[in-house]
C-alpha cells in the first residue's frame, strides 16, 4: 500500500512542488486546511516559505495550531520544511519576537551578516550547500538515514532554527565559518531548513526516507 500524507494547505509555502516529490516517491497526497483531517493523518508535512508570523497567522485562522500540536503529540511522523522547520520552534525574532509551535524548544535568530572572519556575506543565504553530522549526532533512523555526510542540498533562507538542546541538532551546514542549524529531530517530528523538494537525488531520497518511518 502507498504511504498516505497529508500537506498542511494554510495559504503559505511551495505545496505543489512538495506534492509532487511525495507523489514521485510513491506517496498518496492529501492536501488539506482542515483541522479534523490533519488530526487523523498518517503523517504530515508541513511546508511553507516566506515571514514566520504569515506563517503562524496563516495556521492560526485556519484553527490549525492546535490540530498540529495535538497530532505531533501522537509520536506520529511529521516533518516540517524550511519555513515548516522554524515553525516548530519555541518563536522566532523576525520582524519583532513571534511564537512557534513549541514542539521542539529553542528560538529562531537572523543568520549572522558576517562569516566566521568577520568579513560581510550574502544574506539571505541561497543556494547548494553540505549536510554535516553535528557533534554527538546519529543519522540512523531518521530522515537522513540514508544520506551521506557532506551531501549537497538546496537552501533559501535569512533566519535559522537554534535548538536549545544539542540533541535535537540532527544536521547543519558550514555558511562561510558559521554553523547553521539544517535540521531537527525530537522523535518522529523532523525539520529540514533546506528543501528537499528542489535537492535532486539526495533531496527525493530524504523524503523516501519519511515515507518508511515507523510510529
Amino acid at each position: 500500500m502507498k504511504p498516505v500524507v497529508t500537506v498542511i494547505d494554510y495559504g503559505v509555502g511551495n505545496i505543489f512542488s512538495v506534492c509532487r516529490a511525495l507523489e514521485h516517491c510513491g506517496a498518496d497526497v492529501r492536501l488539506s486546511g482542515v483541522p479534523e483531517e490533519i488530526l487523523s493523518a498518517e503523517m504530515v508535512i508541513l511546508p511553507g516559505v516566506g515571514a514566520f508570523a504569515d506563517g503562524m497567522a496563516g495556521l492560526a485562522s485556519r484553527g490549525l495550531v492546535a490540530a498540529v500540536k495535538e497530532y505531533a503529540a501522537t509520536n506520529r511522523p511529521l516533518l516540517g520544511i524550511c519555513l515548516g522547520m522554524q515553525m516548530l520552534m519555541d518563536s522566532s525574532e523576525e520582524f519583532g519576537m513571534q511564537d512557534g509551535l513549541g514542539l521542539i524548544p529553542g528560538k529562531v535568530t537572523a543568520i549572522p551578516s558576517t562569516g566566521g572572519d568577520g568579513a560581510p556575506h550574502k544574506i539571505p543565504h541561497i543556494g547548494w550547500n553540505e549536510l554535516l553530522v553535528p557533534e554527538g549526532a546519529d543519522w540512523k533512523g531518521t530522515v537522513l538515514e540514508n544520506t551521506a555526510s557532506g551531501s549537497s542540498v538546496y537552501f533559501v533562507h535569512s533566519f535559522a532554527a537554534v535548538p536549545e538542546c544539542p540533541e535535537h541538532r540532527l544536521a547543519e551546514c558550514d555558511y562561510n565559518g558559521r554553523k547553521i542549524c539544517a535540521a531537527v529531530r525530537s522523535g518522529l517530528v523532523f525539520g529540514c531548513q533546506f528543501h528537499p523538494e528542489k535537492s535532486g537525488e539526495v533531496g527525493l531520497s530524504i523524503v523516501k526516507s519519511f515515507l518508511t518511518l515507523k510510529v
